[in-house]
């Protein structure tokens, strides 16, 4: 019985040390499961709930911050305009090459195929769900984890790649970790929400389009 107790009582000291950094993981990843599970009427408004409505619920509510501060400031756009500049610059050939495989061909090609309604669609999902990763997660670890936000966060956006091309979801270890790069230094979660858009518009218009 005394050794219950001790460790319950380590187990409580943990969870008040590190309670915002519990309360960031564990409602991130309720988050994701409950919107593989439940989702909410379509693709880019369940995005918006479960990865940016609900999220700023919980800044507000329960870690009692000013959701500004978890990325949605412009921060350092001298220092990741660079970033981005290059890394779209970079990302053309690449892109375009990788749209003539098969394998990315019969995944995302797409019948009657609009650009417009597609950016749009694409831009809600991309605004939330990168403030999930590059803005909840980073930007609720940095104070304790510092760099090691980074790869906290690079591990759920893999996950949830899962299920699309391999070649995709294996790069999505190095993305994940250069977005998380480009936020964490540019002090905003911006930079990564514009290249990540760039790449999947430039992508899905090159398959479809090209």
């Amino acid at each position: 019985m005394h050794l219950l107790q001790k460790e319950l009582k380590g187990i409580y000291l943990f969870l008040k040390r590190n309670k915002n950094e519990v309360v960031v993981i564990s409602f991130a990843t309720l988050f994701l499961t409950l919107d593989k599970y439940n989702p909410i009427w379509n693709e880019w408004f369940s995005s918006l709930i479960y990865y940016a409505v609900l999220p700023i619920i919980v800044i507000v509510v329960l870690l009692r911050r000013n959701p500004l501060d978890f990325g949605f400031r412009f921060g350092n756009p001298r220092i990741w305009g660079i970033y981005v500049a290059a890394t779209c610059l970079v990302a053309v050939p690449i892109l375009y090459i990788a749209s003539l495989s098969p394998s990315f061909q019969s995944y995302y090609k797409i019948e009657q195929f609009n650009l417009i309604n597609y950016f749009i669609e694409e831009c809600a999902i991309l605004f939330a769900l990168e403030f999930l990763f590059r803005g909840f997660l980073i930007f609720g670890l940095k104070d304790k984890l510092k760099e090691g936000s980074i790869l906290i966060q690079m591990i759920p956006f893999v996950l949830v790649h899962f299920g699309k091309p391999e070649l995709e979801t294996v790069s999505t270890i190095l993305t994940g970790i250069y977005f998380g790069f480009i936020a964490y230094r540019g002090n905003s979660y911006w930079p990564a929400f514009i290249i990540h858009m760039f790449i999947n518009v430039f992508f899905i218009a090159s398959v479809n389009l090209l």
